[in-house]
């Protein structure tokens, strides 16, 4: 997972540079807000799983995973209305690239670590 994490770190910083290179600050800016809006729930979740230890059975990470999925969801939804309630000027296009972006590299980090691991 902290590879993933420092992948998405990553291409958050390269597509705030293009953005802010490309369209000026405001896009840099919103490009940044975008991914953190994906990372922030995506580290919660990960804290939360890997915080239960392996004192616990399958039943109970079911249950934690259940739950971390939604206060993932409901973090998403809190710092997207931040975002858009107090941030201003703000670029919808960089924000929603760079959000989607994050998210995409998330999936190809997982699909490419369980193909490692069938090998």
């Amino acid at each position: 997972m902290s590879r993933i994490f420092f992948a998405q770190l990553a291409l958050i910083g390269v597509l705030a540079l293009v953005f802010w290179s490309l369209s000026g600050s405001v896009a840099g800016y919103s490009a940044l807000l975008g991914g953190a809006i994906c990372i922030i729930p995506n580290a919660f979740l990960a804290l939360r799983l890997r915080l239960l230890g392996h004192d616990f059975g399958a039943n109970d990470l079911v249950k934690a995973a259940y739950i971390g999925e939604l206060g993932k969801f409901a973090l998403t939804v809190v710092l997207f209305s931040v975002v858009f309630m107090l941030v201003r000027p703000l670029k919808g296009g960089a924000l929603f690239a760079a959000f989607i972006a994050t998210q995409i590299m998330a999936l190809f980090g997982l699909l490419i670590h369980d193909r490692k691991t069938d090998v």
